[in-house]
């Protein structure tokens, strides 16, 4: 390293993959070294010969991110200019920035990493050839280099690193903070996105699920507007093409219910759903791993044991190299990143020409009241869509405590929506007619009562009403219609017993039970207050009804 005056392993291949479109380009000047498209073994021996890591027993690549542990959800900004303007539904997770700020901060980024050794990650977003993005990550620490190179679509052909010429480019920067009083932000982290100058900076936090989040926060505001639905989802499909999207918030089971052994996987995160495909945004996974077992989710356990994989925030002993699941004294979000080759049954190329046949929409209900699938209509869909309810699990966001924290995320992933809710809505929509698809509301929380009372719900059932959705055996099975949101549940479904489908009956005091019931309708219709006058009454009056007292 240039401190010491020696070269790391890959100083010699540093520019062996390089662009001829160079960091000049982005306003770089005076770098030490610049490592272009390393390897993933390339990039191990780098982060280990600077200390940025630990390989771990099976081969892993363990990292301690410190203080930063989850996503930083209030910290994201957009410059406000001329495209964007009028495009950008502006918010709590859409907060402006003037261009003056964010070239101040640009300039100040190069001039902080001048002198400085670099990594770059020339790679692409989105499977379907149609509507990739060419992205170039450039980080100063080897493992989030090799983290990108896992989340995104690499280059197998050696000719394409040296034309590659980027559409976007991300910079991310742990070691640089901005500075509320100059750039106007509400920490000294800032995930800031320029649309016109296709930048984006992610500075002061090594959390490396921000790199991932920030390229899906931007495919989302681009391929709308191309009449692709940009989903915060998971995807699988079965051997007649009959594709099944899984939406839901993190922690509410979009990667584990989508590792399914009988299903092809096409991606666990993110996904693009054009007139033509379905294809995966990501070239890996990002699963959370706390207290996973080999029994439970054995695909991803595995990756747990494999050279290539990074675990974050994961303890482990330091004599044996042996790595504790169940310890969350660093964090509850430890998680795993890891290339989607890596699950046996994946899609190598993360993209199926078919269309969804099924739509499950995941809410983890830490109010225990909630059946654990139902049928939605079209327009109850649209309702349910817009609502986005579930619990933020704990350590999915910076600020979360032990209590998963009820919440109404629009879309299912309302921190990483650009456009309005009722934009995505529309596209859902029309989408869903054309294909004809079921959409399902399933409760992967708590039973028998709240959080600290109740259970979680089996993971057991959960699968098996899933699989009987997709099989279409729940087809065959009476339904009762919900006396507060009116959809449908199935009063049975094959190795699941008849009682879980009454959630009341779970619960010893059943007074108890409609009053939590009752008081999250009227959460529901109070959310949906932020939508009148922007979407059609039709799709207000979806909305639950309250207890008649």
């Amino acid at each position: 390293m240039k401190y010491f005056k020696f070269s790391t392993p890959a100083q010699k291949q540093a520019e062996e993959f390089s662009s001829d479109f160079d960091l000049g380009h982005h306003g770089f000047k005076h770098l030490e070294t610049v490592y272009w498209n390393l390897p993933t073994a390339a990039l191990y021996e780098e982060a280990i010969i600077r200390n940025e890591g630990t390989v771990v027993n099976g081969g892993p690549l363990l990292v301690h991110t410190g203080k930063w542990t989850a996503r930083a959800a209030n910290d994201k900004y957009f410059v406000k200019e001329p495209s964007t303007e009028n495009k950008i539904d502006w918010g709590e997770y859409n907060r402006p920035i003037t261009e003056e700020k964010f070239n101040s901060i640009y300039t100040r980024v190069l001039a902080f990493l001048q002198g400085e050794e670099l990594f770059v990650q020339d790679v692409y977003a989105g499977a379907d050839p149609d509507y990739k993005l060419n992205v170039r990550v450039i980080t100063d620490t080897a493992w989030q280099s090799l983290f990108a190179r896992n989340m995104l679509n690499t280059f197998n052909e050696r000719g394409k690193h040296k034309s590659f010429v980027p559409e976007f480019t991300l910079i991310s920067v742990p070691s640089f903070n901005v500075d509320p009083r100059i750039d106007g932000t509400l920490s000294e982290t800032g995930i800031i996105i320029n649309f016109a100058q296709r930048i984006a900076i992610v500075a002061g936090s090594k959390y490396a699920g921000e790199v991932k989040k920030t390229i899906f926060t931007i495919m989302n505001y681009l391929l709308p507007m191309q009449d692709v639905m940009a989903m915060h989802c998971s995807a699988n499909v079965g051997k007649e093409d009959d594709v099944a999207l899984f939406f839901g918030l993190s922690g509410t089971g979009k990667t584990t219910l989508s590792a399914d052994p009988k299903r092809r996987l096409i991606g666990d995160d993110e996904h693009g759903w054009s007139d033509q495909s379905v294809f995966n945004f990501e070239g890996g996974c990002y699963a959370k791993v706390i207290r996973l077992s080999a029994e439970a989710e054995p695909e991803i356990f595995a990756c747990t044991q494999r050279f290539g994989s990074i675990l974050e925030n994961v303890v482990y002993d330091k004599g044996s190299r042996q790595i504790d699941l169940d310890d969350d004294s660093l964090t509850e979000n430890t998680r795993i990143s890891y290339p989607i080759e890596f699950i046996p049954n994946a899609i190598t190329d993360k993209m199926v020409n078919a269309q969804p046949k099924n739509i499950i929409f995941l809410t983890a209900d830490a109010q225990g009241v909630l059946p654990p699938i139902a049928e939605l209509s079209m327009e109850q869909a649209i309702y349910h869509f817009m609502s986005g309810y579930t619990s933020k699990i704990a350590g999915t966001e910076m600020g979360l405590g032990i209590e998963p924290e009820i919440t109404f995320s629009a879309c299912f992933g309302a921190p990483f929506m650009v456009h309005h809710p009722y934009y995505y809505a529309k596209l859902l929509r029309s989408k869903a007619v054309k294909s004809g698809a079921k959409i399902w509301l399933v409760n992967t929380g708590w039973v028998g009562g709240k959080f600290g009372v109740g259970k979680r719900i089996s993971i057991r059932y959960t699968r098996r009403m899933l699989n009987a959705a997709l099989d279409g055996e729940l087809d065959k099975v009476a339904y009762r219609k919900d006396s507060l949101f009116g959809y449908n549940v199935p009063l049975s479904c094959p190795d699941v017993p008849d009682e879980v489908f009454k959630p009341e009956n779970a619960w010893g005091n059943k007074e108890e039970y409609w009053q939590k019931y009752d008081a999250l309708a009227a959460r529901y219709i109070e959310n949906f207050k932020l939508f009148r006058g922007q979407v059609p009454d039709e799709i207000v009056k979806q909305g639950p009804k309250r207890l008649k007292k």
